[in-house]
Parts: C-alpha cells; structure tokens; sequence
C-alpha cells in the first residue's frame, strides 16, 4: 500500500506535537513558525484522511472547512437572525 495508514497517523502525530512546540515558543498565530507548522499539520492530516479512507474505506470524524465556508455560515446565521427580528 503506498499510503500506509499506520505511517500516516505517524505524521500526523508528528505534525500535532511541531505545531504545539511553535505554538508554544512564538505564542503568536501570524508567527512563520506557526504559519509553516499550522501548514504541515493540515497536510499531514490530508494525508491520514485519504490513507484511512483508501485503506480501510474509513472517514476521520471530523468536518472541515475553509475560510471561504465559515464567511458563508456567518453570513447566513446573521441573515436567519434578521429574519427572526423581523418577524417579532
């Protein structure tokens, strides 16, 4: 198998502990530190996600979205709560 769960989830655990270690030294999120880190975990948990699913047919738990996505719920929830005001 070229994309080994077991080795995957390696990285990843990996990846967590880096980006705690530059979290933890810089304490500021725009750190480069953090930046590259915070970039090497998400990649490293693209790879466990897609190795999980090719070997096991198994998704990861967890919902991901980008910045894109969370304006558009922020922009719809502040658009349900107009029309409830609107209502009363």
């Amino acid at each position: 198998m070229a994309n080994d769960p077991r080795a995957a989830l390696d990285r990843l655990i990996a990846a967590f502990e880096a980006h705690y270690d530059a979290v933890s030294a810089a304490r500021d999120s725009d750190a480069p530190a953090v930046v590259a880190a915070a970039n090497t975990l998400m990649d490293a948990f693209d790879t466990y996600d897609d190795a999980l699913f090719t070997g096991f047919g198994v998704d990861t738990p967890f919902d991901i979205y980008t910045d894109d996505e969370d304006e558009d719920d922020d922009l719809e929830f502040e658009d349900e709560d107009d029309e409830e005001y609107e209502e009363a």
